[in-house]
C-alpha cells in the first residue's frame, strides 16, 4: 500500500507532496499532463509573481474575511513564501507595488529546484496518469501503460479549478466527487467583453496606465489593456468579482486632478486646435485615453458635461470572457464539506487543496500564496492522519 497519493502536480499538489515526504511518508504524485507545473510555468512567463510583501492584515483583505483559508495563510503567508523560495536557491526582490518576484523572474529555475528537492525526498512522480475516480479504496488511473490502481493510506486532491483546460485545470474531477458539496464554478481574474467601434482597432494591445477604475463607489488604480476582445489585465482582474456580480464600471481618466482643476485647465484658450489636441495639451491626455473618451462619450460634450465624463466615463461591458480564458475560478469544493484539516467529510482520508476549493483571490501574488498555503495545510494534516497525531490548532477527525 502506498503511504500517500497526491493527484495533481501544480503548486498546491507539490507543496502537499513535500509536506508528506518531510513527515516520512512514501509519496506518489500523479499528474494527468505530460509534465508538472504547467499553469505555474505559464503564469511565470511574464515574471513569476510569488506573493505580495505587505503586512499580514493588509494581505488578508484580498480574501473573504470569513474564509476558513485565513488560518492557512497565517501559517504560510507572504514571509514564508519568500523564505521558501530562498531555501530553494532563488533570491527574491520586491517591486515598487509590493509584488515579490524571483530575481531571475522566471518560474522554471524555481520549479527545477523544487522537483530536485522532491526527488531527494523520495517522491515518485508519474505523468500522463489521469485520475478516473475510485473503485472502493483504490484510486483508478488511465496511463500510457493502461489502467493502473493505487491504494494509498491518504490522498490529497490538488486538481485545479475549471479554467485553462489545456494546462490541466478542466474541472472534470467534479464527476468523481459524488457526495461532496461543490459550489458552481464562475470565472475569476478574467477580462470583460466590450463591443468596440472600428476606430479603436489601432489601440488594441495598448496599456492604460494613468486612469482609475470606478466600481461600487470606489476608485481602483491598476494598469489594464485594451484588447480586440475587450478589457484585460491586472487592473481589471482585481475588480472582476464585483463586475461579475453585476456592478457597473466607469473610468476616471484624470484621477490625479479634481473636477475643478480639470475645468480650469479646459478653460484655457483653445484657439484653432481640435478638441483632441486641446485635451492633449491642456490635460496631457495620451492618445489611448482620448480614444476611450471618444468611444464612450460620442459626440464629445462641452463644458461641465465634458469634465463630468473625464472624471466618470461609463464603460458598457458585455459580460466576462469565457471561463476557459479566466486565470482562475470561484467555486469548487465547499468548505462545509471539509473538516478543519481540509479532509472531505464524505470520504475520510481524502484531502483537498488549491484552486479546487471554493475560494478566490486576485492576481498579484495572492492566488499563488493561497495555493501553496492550502497545499501545505492539506499535506501536513494528511501526514498527521497516517501517524495518528494532531496538527496544533486543527485536530484530525
Amino acid at each position: 500500500m502506498t503511504d500517500a497519493l497526491v493527484i495533481g502536480a501544480g503548486p498546491a499538489g507539490l507543496m502537499a507532496a513535500e509536506a508528506l515526504a518531510k513527515a516520512g511518508r512514501k509519496v506518489v504524485v500523479a499528474e494527468a499532463k505530460p509534465s508538472v507545473g504547467r499553469k505555474f510555468l505559464m503564469a511565470g512567463k511574464s515574471g513569476l509573481n510569488l506573493t505580495k510583501d505587505e503586512p499580514f492584515d493588509a494581505f488578508c483583505t484580498a480574501f473573504d474575511p470569513a474564509s476558513p483559508l485565513l488560518p492557512m495563510l497565517n501559517a504560510f503567508g507572504p514571509k514564508q513564501v519568500q523564505d521558501w523560495a530562498r531555501d530553494l536557491g532563488q533570491e527574491v526582490f520586491t517591486g515598487s507595488t509590493g509584488r515579490v518576484f524571483p530575481k531571475v523572474m522566471k518560474a522554471s529555475p524555481l520549479l527545477r529546484a523544487w522537483m530536485g528537492r522532491l526527488d531527494g525526498l523520495g517522491v515518485t512522480v508519474h505523468t500522463r496518469w489521469r485520475w478516473q475516480g475510485w473503485d472502493g479504496a483504490e484510486a483508478l488511473f488511465d496511463t500510457p501503460d493502461g489502467r493502473q490502481t493505487l491504494r494509498p493510506k491518504v490522498t490529497v486532491l490538488a486538481l485545479g479549478g475549471a479554467s485553462w483546460a489545456r494546462l490541466g485545470s478542466d474541472g472534470v474531477w467534479v464527476d468523481h466527487l459524488a457526495g461532496a458539496p461543490i459550489a458552481q464554478f464562475q470565472s475569476a481574474n478574467m477580462g470583460f467583453r466590450v463591443n468596440w467601434s472600428p476606430h479603436m482597432q489601432k489601440h488594441f494591445g495598448q496599456p492604460v496606465k494613468a486612469a482609475a477604475l470606478l466600481v461600487d463607489g470606489k476608485a481602483h488604480r491598476g494598469e489594464f489593456v485594451i484588447s480586440e476582445r475587450g478589457l484585460e489585465g491586472g487592473g481589471i482582474y482585481a475588480i472582476s468579482k464585483p463586475l461579475r456580480e453585476g456592478a457597473t464600471l466607469a473610468l476616471d481618466l484624470l484621477p490625479d486632478l479634481t473636477s475643478d482643476q480639470v475645468a480650469a485647465r479646459l478653460s484655457r484658450p483653445r484657439g484653432k486646435a481640435s478638441m483632441s489636441n486641446h485635451l492633449r495639451k491642456a490635460l496631457r491626455l495620451d492618445p489611448v485615453r482620448i480614444a476611450l473618451l471618444q468611444e464612450f462619450a460620442r459626440p464629445l460634450p462641452e463644458g461641465e458635461d465634458l469634465v463630468a465624463r473625464l472624471k466618470h466615463l461609463p464603460v458598457p461591458l458585455q459580460g466576462p470572457r469565457p471561463m476557459d480564458e479566466a486565470i482562475s475560478v470561484a467555486g469548487g469544493v465547499s468548505w462545509d464539506g471539509l473538516d478543519a484539516g481540509l479532509m472531505l467529510t464524505s470520504r475520510p482520508g481524502v484531502f483537498c487543496a488549491g484552486e479546487m476549493l471554493d475560494w478566490e483571490a486576485p492576481t498579484g501574488g495572492y492566488l499563488l500564496t493561497g495555493c501553496l498555503a492550502t497545499g501545505l495545510w492539506a499535506g501536513q494534516h494528511a501526514a498527521a492522519r497516517v501517524a495518528g497525531t494532531d496538527v496544533p490548532g486543527t485536530p484530525v477527525s
